[in-house]
């Protein structure tokens, strides 16, 4: 792993987060695969879960999480941190 310290990896968790988050709901993607991957999905759960980017970030930040904590209850706040971190972002950007 690298020398990074913990705020920067936190960082780097939350921008990385959203930026996945983003992708997968308001854009197209590369050769429109996002797209695709949306039409298949449809109405289902998952159709629904990629309208929402704030939806997506609890998704995503899961693993992020896992990363950076080392107990239960730092994965928790790591979790719950990163997408609040993410949808902050995302809110930001939509005024």
């Amino acid at each position: 792993m690298t020398d990074w310290s913990p705020w920067f990896r936190f960082l780097v968790a939350v921008f990385a987060t959203w930026r996945l988050a983003r992708l997968v709901a308001r854009e197209d993607g590369p050769f429109e695969i996002i797209v695709k991957l949306r039409m298949r999905a449809a109405d289902g759960f998952v159709g629904q879960l990629m309208d929402c980017p704030y939806c997506l970030s609890l998704w995503l930040a899961a693993p992020f999480a896992c990363v950076l904590a080392d107990t239960a209850a730092a994965w928790v706040a790591a979790w719950l941190a990163i997408s609040g971190g993410a949808s902050f972002i995302e809110n930001l950007l939509e005024r």
